[in-house]
């Protein structure tokens, strides 16, 4: 697996790891309009690209997140697919998709797990999610 932090600008990194010949690249956003920090609630969209970089189809079928807030309080997500879909990806393929999470601190971070399978074979592996900082202008100081 390698990770890289792969900057596109300062106001929303991208964070990269590829794992068996996919690639999962990911961008946060803060959502202000959506967030009451006087009620201490933050909310954070984040889109993802997931990119088949190997010679064989791929598909995903589950998912697992973890997500920590800022007192390390950790909440787990686990699922069939993402957004209602188990997309299959042939070689050179991608799919993106943007999702959300609220937290009750100003700042986090997530990672987790895509469970996926070649679709030729059967055979099952992880693919990496990398670490991700959830960073508001709420916070004294960013994650990453």
């Amino acid at each position: 697996m390698a990770r890289l932090p792969v900057t596109s600008d300062a106001r929303s990194p991208t964070f990269s790891e590829v794992t068996r010949e996919v690639r999962v690249s990911v961008r946060t956003f803060y959502l202000a309009d959506q967030s009451e920090p006087e009620r201490s609630h933050y909310v954070w969209a984040y889109r993802v690209t997931i990119a088949n970089e190997g010679p064989r189809p791929v598909q995903l079928l589950k998912r697992s997140w973890q997500i920590t807030d800022a007192l390390g309080r950790v909440q787990r997500v686990h699922g069939d697919g993402v957004v209602g879909e188990r997309p299959v990806l042939d070689p050179g393929e991608s799919f993106e998709y943007t999702s959300g999470t609220p937290l009750a601190t100003p700042s986090g971070f997530m990672r987790g797990t895509y469970h996926m399978v070649l679709s030729d074979t059967g055979e099952a592996f992880d693919v990496a999610i990398p670490s991700f900082s959830l960073d508001s202008p709420h916070q004294p100081s960013r994650l990453h």
